[in-house]
């Protein structure tokens, strides 16, 4: 019998907080609509891959060390690749290049990994800021089923 775990697939819907890339200016240009879409990347089938569907509510925290939730939005259409060559990952990105609107660094880190998964952001807006509870979760993107489970107040 197979365990079911409590991200998958049910009638709850996820939550999720996702870090931003500070030096390239992320949620700047997320609030600014100079882009529309996040990305996520690895050599293998890593979260958010497989654990993300649209209209599912997304906080987000720079990686700046602060801690601090400051904005949350919704998913919109969520695009997951199938395994890839270094350059089909390059290709891959190419062709969502204006909206995920990434800096050179950015480019470097997500090209010629084997699987991708694109993120539109839909309503995002800046929220009067959550203090995140982060305990040995060192990943960028977080599945949890409430927000509330994980923050304080500042």
């Amino acid at each position: 019998m197979t365990k079911i775990e409590w991200y998958q697939r049910n009638d709850e819907k996820t939550v999720h907080i996702a870090y931003l890339d500070k030096k390239a200016k992320e949620f700047e240009k997320l609030i600014n609509k100079q882009k529309s879409m996040i990305i996520r990347g690895a050599n293998g089938r890593k979260s958010p891959y497989g654990r993300v569907f649209e209209n599912e509510e997304i906080y987000f925290i720079e990686n700046d060390g602060s801690g601090q939730i400051i904005a949350k939005g919704q998913t919109g259409t969520i695009i997951s690749s199938n395994k890839m060559t270094e350059n089909e990952s390059i290709l891959f990105i190419e062709k969502y290049a204006e909206k995920l609107n990434l800096s050179d660094l950015q480019l470097k880190r997500w090209s010629g990994k084997k699987f991708l998964c694109l993120i539109e952001i839909k309503n995002i807006k800046e929220i009067e800021p959550l203090k995140l509870n982060r305990t040995n979760n060192m990943d960028d993107w977080i599945l949890i089923k409430d927000i509330s489970d994980v923050t304080d107040k500042i």
